[in-house]
């Protein structure tokens, strides 16, 4: 089959295209820029068109065997013309759940679902990297990139599929795993779900929809990685290698322990500098947690945290919860929300009055993109700050590129 991904290089559609390539499917794809799948996109050597989706790269490749399937990101629009030009030439046309699922059915392969508000990347990642060091051999899609495996496999002499389950758009409702490994769940999504008791809802019918479920025990003290979040995270993942290896508790958690960490998630750029990709103020006082750990531990000076919110509409839902997410740290620079899918209908919350809201204000401050913020993080990185971006957005694009 010949598959054509709209939206390729990004971290939910790029690690499906890598999986679909190793399972036997001929790829290629466009985006309207390079993203964060690209390089392993390019060392694949899949077919990418970046630029203009205007639909003429889909129509040549359609022209040279035809297309059996386009698999498109939840963030295109029902217009976009790759999606219409699709239509009219009778290909089949569906978002990345539909499509893993038929070729999840077609592999035979049992399905290990991590699902949650926060921690499911780095719970993913863990049960990866820890079945990865034991030798099993795993199918796994991650909506990351790595550092030591790429972000999507397909083993034809695997058992399990490892999954990294998002609620967004209720494309986790799409599976019925063998195992549901549920970390944190707190109200998100406004824009799908209007109301809490929805993402309850659709949480627990998920866990319906599965024949086990893994969920947060008392934590083994065995596992020693930094951060109260990771450790937990890292328990659950314990819980599922229990069920799914034959191993001892001494070697699964001896892998857990070496874990290296993954992208975007309190991941080290430069010395003293680190980047998350926390969004939600639970996950912010995760990440704080994990920097107060380390600046105890290395003996930093102070921290300092720049935040780049995700969605005015998710910030109009969530402004209350931010009052103690950054109690702990000493400075903090708020930057304008990062806007993408939006209810036009509402104001933008201008930084000011989210800061306004801390029970830490004076700490803060609003701050832009520039070269002014630049010379602050250098500064403070010479006098041994830890400086951690927290960011969904293009800040981290910025953020490593001013530390180069």
């Amino acid at each position: 089959m010949r598959i054509y991904f709209s939206g390729i290089s990004g971290t939910g559609i790029g690690p499906l295209a890598e999986f679909a390539q190793d399972a036997g499917f001929e790829v290629f794809g466009s985006d309207l820029q390079r993203g964060a799948i690209s390089d392993e996109l390019g060392s694949r050597q899949i077919d990418v068109f970046y630029g203009n989706q205007d639909g003429s790269f889909l129509q040549k490749k359609y022209a040279e065997g035809g297309i059996d399937w386009l698999v498109y990101t939840s963030a295109l629009p029902k217009n976009h013309p790759e999606l219409s030009l699709a239509k009219e030439l009778g290909i089949k046309c569906s978002k990345r759940d539909e499509f893993l699922a038929e070729v999840i059915r077609q592999k035979n392969l049992k399905m290990i679902a991590v699902a949650g508000t926060h921690g499911k990347t780095t719970t993913t990642s863990i049960i990866i990297w820890a079945m990865l060091q034991l030798g099993v051999p795993i199918s796994y899609l991650v909506g990351s990139t790595l550092g030591w495996a790429k972000s999507g496999i397909y083993d034809v002499n695997s058992e399990y599929f490892i999954y990294e389950a998002d609620e967004y758009d209720k494309n986790f409702l799409a599976y019925h795993p063998y195992i549901a490994a549920l970390t944190v769940v707190d109200y998100d999504h406004p824009d799908i779900y209007p109301t809490q008791e929805d993402y309850n809802a659709a949480f627990a019918q998920f866990e319906s929809q599965s024949e086990y479920v893994v969920k947060n025990t008392t934590l083994d003290e065995r596992i020693n990685l930094v951060g109260e979040l990771r450790r937990k995270d890292a328990n659950i993942a314990l819980e599922v290698l229990r069920r799914v290896t034959d191993f001892d508790d001494e070697k699964i958690i001896e892998a857990i322990n070496r874990f290296p960490g993954v992208g975007r998630r309190f991941e080290k750029i430069a010395n003293g500098a680190y980047s998350d990709y926390g969004h939600h103020p639970e996950e912010i006082k995760a990440t704080v947690n994990m920097a107060r750990e380390l600046k105890q531990r290395d003996g930093y000076n102070g921290i300092a945290v720049v935040y780049q919110p995700h969605q005015n509409t998710r910030q109009h839902e969530i402004r209350h919860l931010y009052k103690d997410a950054f109690l702990g740290i000493d400075r903090l620079y708020w930057l304008p929300t990062y806007l993408t899918r939006e209810n036009p209908d509402l104001d933008i919350l201008p930084p000011a009055e989210l800061i306004n809201e801390l029970e830490n204000p004076s700490i803060a401050e609003a701050a832009e993109l520039n070269d002014e913020l630049a010379i602050k993080i250098k500064d403070l990185l010479e006098q041994k700050y830890l400086v951690v971006l927290i960011t969904a957005g293009p800040a981290d694009t910025w953020f490593r590129n001013i530390l180069q």
